[in-house]
């Protein structure tokens, strides 16, 4: 067997049910989950209506790279979206069955094993994906405490020129999950420098990238940033997005790679052996999501509505704020996030993440203790009936 996979840590929502063997939820209160970021909005009617009729191509094997059809709905909804120039769908832009498994493919094309001591660097606290894609690609994992006092933001110079020599992928997720965080021109600036110095590759998680408060300020994009720094090539940079949160598909299972066409050739090469081809079906139903934009805006309409009614709640007894992008509240604890993770469920029935689960200790602290990750994709009225247990066990505590 595989010896790295000893090496791989149980994933947080397992931690979670082992947390709560044993806990009796109270019976007078029904299960409200803000555990886990899974959308529960409807999946919009014509993502539905496209699958449905796309079923004949069932019967046929699709290519590693699907239809040009399916490229190019990408490449227009990337333009529009980043405001840069049409991509070349043919080498800048491929299909993936969600970000979660491109993410973890990706490294396995990118670490060259034979270089010793291959690093890769991560946020602290991090999406999972990226410690297990880079453990089972033989390289190290290298964690970036992201805290409150810097806003949450991936220090660079908190990393020594010696380690920077053998980091060969650097992942990074904007808007972050847990905490919200954008990143900035400046920081994109930073990183891309540190990429041409030291030849790593960057993966820009950028699955939350569509759910955010102000229409008329998305979140800066890596695409975008290479762009209005002169990097029309997209060099060294390769951008993750999904359909899941955007569009309430997660179970669809559809996203897209973007950027570097040379390290892109690299990755269809590897995915060609990988099986990593989208269901014929899928595509369709990805295409007609690509090229509406109304449903998305209702999306993020009614997470603003929940962040507003929400976060005030919370904050009464749980410094947190609203992020500036996502549907994560990141909140601080009066006591261990594990504890209080487990009373609340306990006393309230009401799931919670602890923070410490999402986090390693990196120099000599664990950035996600006491946190709680409160993914606010329930109704409106679910999350305000959480809320207010949750300031009734706060008061109690």
């Amino acid at each position: 067997m595989n010896p790295d996979l000893a090496r791989l840590q149980p994933y947080p929502f397992e931690r979670l049910r082992q947390l709560c063997l044993g806990v009796s939820p109270a019976p007078t209160f029904r299960e409200i989950r803000l555990s886990i970021g899974e959308p529960q909005h409807a999946t919009p009617l014509l993502i539905q209506h496209a699958l449905s009729e796309h079923l004949g191509g069932l019967a046929q094997y699709p290519t590693t790279q699907g239809t040009r059809g399916l490229r190019e709905a990408i490449g227009q909804w990337i333009a529009r979206r980043y405001a840069v120039p049409f991509l070349d769908v043919e080498t800048q832009v491929l299909p993936v069955n969600g970000s979660r498994e491109a993410l973890f493919a990706f490294a396995q094309t990118v670490i060259d094993r034979t270089r010793p001591h291959a690093k890769v660097v991560c946020p602290n606290p991090f999406y999972q994906i990226y410690e297990g894609a880079a453990l089972l690609a033989g390289a190290e994992p290298v964690y970036l405490n992201t805290m409150p006092e810097n806003g949450f933001a991936m220090d660079w110079t908190a990393l020594a020129e010696s380690v920077w020599r053998d980091v060969q992928l650097v992942y990074v997720c904007s808007p972050a999950n847990p905490t919200g965080n954008v990143m900035t021109l400046d920081a994109w600036r930073a990183l891309f420098a540190l990429a041409d110095r030291y030849n790593f590759v960057i993966a820009s998680d950028e699955c939350y990238s569509e759910i955010y408060g102000d229409e008329n300020a998305p979140p800066l994009g890596a695409l975008t940033a290479a762009r209005q720094l002169g990097r029309d090539d997209y060099r060294h940079l390769v951008v993750f997005s999904s359909l899941s949160k955007r569009s309430n598909v997660p179970g669809l299972r559809s996203g897209f790679v973007a950027g570097d066409a040379e390290v892109l050739k690299k990755f269809l090469l590897y995915r060609t052996y990988h099986g990593g081809a989208m269901n014929p079906a899928v595509q369709a139903a990805s295409i007609a999501a690509w090229n509406d934009e109304a449903h998305v805006q209702d999306n993020r309409r009614r997470y603003a509505e929940k962040f507003q009614a929400v976060m005030p709640l919370i904050a009464c007894h749980l410094p947190c704020a609203i992020p500036d992008a996502g549907f994560y509240l990141w909140a601080k604890t009066p006591i261990a996030d594990t504890e209080f993770a487990r009373q609340l469920l306990q006393q309230k029935n009401v799931a919670v993440l602890p923070g410490s689960y999402l986090g390693r200790v990196a120099d000599g602290i664990n950035p996600g203790a006491n946190f709680i990750r409160l993914a606010l994709v329930p109704s409106l009225e679910d999350c305000l009936e959480a809320a207010h247990r949750i300031n009734d066990f706060c008061l109690s505590l």
